[in-house]
Protein backbone atom coordinates (compact mmCIF):
# COMPACT_ATOMS: atom_id res chain seq x y z
CA UNK A 1 0.00 0.00 0.00
CA UNK A 2 2.85 2.40 0.80
CA UNK A 3 4.34 1.87 -2.65
CA UNK A 4 1.01 2.35 -4.41
CA UNK A 5 0.27 5.60 -2.60
CA UNK A 6 3.76 6.92 -3.27
CA UNK A 7 3.55 6.12 -6.98
CA UNK A 8 0.08 7.68 -7.08
CA UNK A 9 1.49 10.88 -5.59
CA UNK A 10 4.26 10.84 -8.20
CA UNK A 11 1.79 10.36 -11.05
CA UNK A 12 -0.48 13.14 -9.77
CA UNK A 13 2.45 15.56 -9.47
CA UNK A 14 3.84 14.63 -12.90
CA UNK A 15 0.45 14.89 -14.60
CA UNK A 16 -0.18 18.32 -13.13
CA UNK A 17 3.35 19.46 -14.03
CA UNK A 18 2.80 18.38 -17.64
CA UNK A 19 -0.45 20.33 -17.81
CA UNK A 20 1.30 23.45 -16.47
CA UNK A 21 4.00 23.04 -19.14
CA UNK A 22 1.28 22.94 -21.79
CA UNK A 23 -0.35 26.06 -20.38
CA UNK A 24 3.02 27.82 -20.12
CA UNK A 25 3.83 27.13 -23.77
CA UNK A 26 0.40 28.30 -24.91
CA UNK A 27 0.53 31.53 -22.91
CA UNK A 28 4.31 32.13 -22.87
CA UNK A 29 4.18 32.32 -19.11
CA UNK A 30 7.55 31.98 -17.30
CA UNK A 31 5.92 31.72 -13.89
CA UNK A 32 3.92 28.67 -14.99
CA UNK A 33 7.16 27.13 -16.27
CA UNK A 34 8.77 27.62 -12.85
CA UNK A 35 5.71 26.20 -11.09
CA UNK A 36 5.74 23.23 -13.49
CA UNK A 37 9.40 22.64 -12.62
CA UNK A 38 8.46 22.72 -8.94
CA UNK A 39 5.75 20.10 -9.42
CA UNK A 40 8.12 18.00 -11.55
CA UNK A 41 10.63 18.10 -8.70
CA UNK A 42 7.83 17.06 -6.36
CA UNK A 43 7.06 14.14 -8.69
CA UNK A 44 10.72 13.06 -8.63
CA UNK A 45 10.72 13.19 -4.83
CA UNK A 46 7.53 11.12 -4.75
CA UNK A 47 9.13 8.58 -7.11
CA UNK A 48 12.10 8.25 -4.76
CA UNK A 49 9.63 7.82 -1.92
CA UNK A 50 7.92 5.02 -3.85
CA UNK A 51 11.26 3.37 -4.60
CA UNK A 52 12.17 3.50 -0.93
CA UNK A 53 8.83 1.98 0.02
CA UNK A 54 9.13 -0.78 -2.57
CA UNK A 55 12.73 -1.90 -2.16
CA UNK A 56 14.08 -0.18 0.93
CA UNK A 57 16.06 3.03 1.17
CA UNK A 58 19.59 3.33 -0.19
CA UNK A 59 22.10 6.14 -0.65
CA UNK A 60 20.92 6.86 -4.21
CA UNK A 61 17.20 7.04 -3.41
CA UNK A 62 17.93 9.27 -0.42
CA UNK A 63 20.00 11.66 -2.55
CA UNK A 64 17.21 11.91 -5.15
CA UNK A 65 14.59 12.42 -2.45
CA UNK A 66 16.65 15.09 -0.72
CA UNK A 67 17.56 16.92 -3.93
CA UNK A 68 14.08 17.18 -5.40
CA UNK A 69 12.03 17.25 -2.21
CA UNK A 70 14.36 19.00 0.21
CA UNK A 71 16.33 21.34 -2.03
CA UNK A 72 14.33 22.20 -5.16
CA UNK A 73 10.54 22.10 -4.75
CA UNK A 74 9.97 25.15 -2.52
CA UNK A 75 12.65 27.38 -4.11
CA UNK A 76 11.28 26.75 -7.62
CA UNK A 77 7.80 27.56 -6.38
CA UNK A 78 9.19 30.77 -4.92
CA UNK A 79 10.80 31.66 -8.26
CA UNK A 80 7.42 31.21 -9.93
CA UNK A 81 5.76 33.52 -7.43
CA UNK A 82 8.44 36.18 -7.90
CA UNK A 83 8.02 35.97 -11.68
CA UNK A 84 4.27 36.32 -11.22
CA UNK A 85 4.96 39.56 -9.34
CA UNK A 86 7.23 40.84 -12.11
CA UNK A 87 10.68 40.13 -10.60
CA UNK A 88 12.45 38.82 -13.70
CA UNK A 89 15.83 38.63 -11.95
CA UNK A 90 14.47 35.60 -10.12
CA UNK A 91 15.32 33.51 -13.20
CA UNK A 92 19.16 33.77 -13.10
CA UNK A 93 19.15 33.53 -9.31
CA UNK A 94 16.99 30.42 -9.50
CA UNK A 95 19.21 28.81 -12.12
CA UNK A 96 22.34 29.42 -10.04
CA UNK A 97 20.64 27.96 -6.98
CA UNK A 98 19.48 24.87 -8.90
CA UNK A 99 23.01 24.24 -10.14
CA UNK A 100 24.35 24.58 -6.61
CA UNK A 101 21.65 22.27 -5.24
CA UNK A 102 22.43 19.57 -7.80
CA UNK A 103 26.15 19.81 -7.03
CA UNK A 104 25.56 19.54 -3.30
CA UNK A 105 23.16 16.60 -3.64
CA UNK A 106 25.61 14.67 -5.79
CA UNK A 107 28.74 15.43 -3.77
CA UNK A 108 27.43 15.65 -0.20
CA UNK A 109 29.06 13.10 2.12
CA UNK A 110 26.76 10.85 4.11
CA UNK A 111 27.62 10.41 7.76
CA UNK A 112 26.36 6.83 7.62
CA UNK A 113 24.99 4.40 5.06
CA UNK A 114 21.29 4.77 4.25
CA UNK A 115 19.30 1.57 4.73
CA UNK A 116 16.01 0.29 6.06
CA UNK A 117 12.36 0.80 5.17
CA UNK A 118 11.54 4.06 6.98
CA UNK A 119 12.06 7.49 5.45
CA UNK A 120 15.64 8.55 6.32
CA UNK A 121 16.03 11.78 8.26
CA UNK A 122 18.52 14.39 7.11
CA UNK A 123 19.78 14.80 10.67
CA UNK A 124 20.85 11.16 10.76
CA UNK A 125 22.76 11.13 7.48
CA UNK A 126 23.96 14.64 6.65
CA UNK A 127 26.24 17.19 8.27
CA UNK A 128 24.75 20.59 8.98
CA UNK A 129 26.90 22.24 6.29
CA UNK A 130 26.44 22.42 3.37
CA UNK A 131 23.42 20.22 2.61
CA UNK A 132 21.15 20.97 5.56
CA UNK A 133 22.02 24.67 5.65
CA UNK A 134 21.27 24.98 1.92
CA UNK A 135 17.95 23.18 2.34
CA UNK A 136 16.91 25.41 5.23
CA UNK A 137 17.91 28.58 3.35
CA UNK A 138 16.29 27.51 0.08
CA UNK A 139 13.04 26.37 1.65
CA UNK A 140 12.81 29.40 3.92
CA UNK A 141 13.43 31.92 1.14
CA UNK A 142 11.19 30.05 -1.32
CA UNK A 143 8.34 29.87 1.16
CA UNK A 144 8.84 33.52 2.13
CA UNK A 145 8.61 34.54 -1.54
CA UNK A 146 5.40 32.54 -2.00
CA UNK A 147 3.75 33.99 1.10
CA UNK A 148 4.93 37.56 0.43
CA UNK A 149 3.64 37.59 -3.16
CA UNK A 150 0.40 35.96 -2.03
CA UNK A 151 -0.16 38.71 0.52
CA UNK A 152 0.73 41.43 -2.00
CA UNK A 153 -1.77 40.14 -4.56
CA UNK A 154 -4.39 38.69 -2.22
CA UNK A 155 -7.18 41.05 -3.27
CA UNK A 156 -6.64 40.36 -6.97
CA UNK A 157 -6.32 36.58 -6.73
CA UNK A 158 -7.74 35.41 -3.38
CA UNK A 159 -8.55 31.84 -4.41
CA UNK A 160 -5.30 31.13 -6.27
CA UNK A 161 -3.15 32.57 -3.53
CA UNK A 162 -5.02 30.67 -0.84
CA UNK A 163 -4.53 27.40 -2.73
CA UNK A 164 -0.81 27.99 -3.26
CA UNK A 165 -0.18 28.91 0.36
CA UNK A 166 -2.25 25.91 1.41
CA UNK A 167 -0.20 23.65 -0.85
CA UNK A 168 3.04 24.93 0.63
CA UNK A 169 1.68 24.37 4.13
CA UNK A 170 0.54 20.82 3.40
CA UNK A 171 3.88 20.00 1.73
CA UNK A 172 5.81 21.33 4.71
CA UNK A 173 3.61 19.40 7.12
CA UNK A 174 4.05 16.19 5.16
CA UNK A 175 7.82 16.59 5.17
CA UNK A 176 7.89 17.38 8.89
CA UNK A 177 5.73 14.43 9.95
CA UNK A 178 8.12 11.71 8.76
CA UNK A 179 6.74 9.44 11.48
CA UNK A 180 3.70 8.90 9.27
CA UNK A 181 5.81 6.71 6.99
CA UNK A 182 5.71 6.51 3.22
CA UNK A 183 1.93 6.13 3.04
CA UNK A 184 1.10 9.18 5.13
CA UNK A 185 3.80 11.31 3.51
CA UNK A 186 2.63 10.26 0.03
CA UNK A 187 -0.93 11.32 0.85
CA UNK A 188 0.32 14.73 1.94
CA UNK A 189 2.42 14.96 -1.25
CA UNK A 190 -0.58 14.23 -3.48
CA UNK A 191 -2.82 16.74 -1.69
CA UNK A 192 -0.10 19.41 -1.80
CA UNK A 193 0.46 18.85 -5.53
CA UNK A 194 -3.26 19.23 -6.24
CA UNK A 195 -3.45 22.45 -4.20
CA UNK A 196 -0.35 23.94 -5.88
CA UNK A 197 -1.70 23.08 -9.32
CA UNK A 198 -5.08 24.61 -8.51
CA UNK A 199 -3.40 27.75 -7.22
CA UNK A 200 -1.20 28.10 -10.30
CA UNK A 201 -4.19 27.75 -12.62
CA UNK A 202 -6.40 30.06 -10.55
CA UNK A 203 -3.84 32.88 -10.52
CA UNK A 204 -3.97 33.23 -14.32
Amino acid sequence: MNTILAFAAALVSLRLAADLVRRARARRSPELTAWAASLAAYAAASTALAAGAAGGWHDATFRVYYLFGGLLTAPLLGVGSLLRAGFRRAVPVGLVYCGLAVGVAVAMPLTRVVSGTGIPSAQSHLDVFPARVLAIAGNSLGTLAVVAVAIMTLRRRPLGNALIVGGVGVAALGSALTGLGEAGTSAFFAIAAALLYGGAVATR
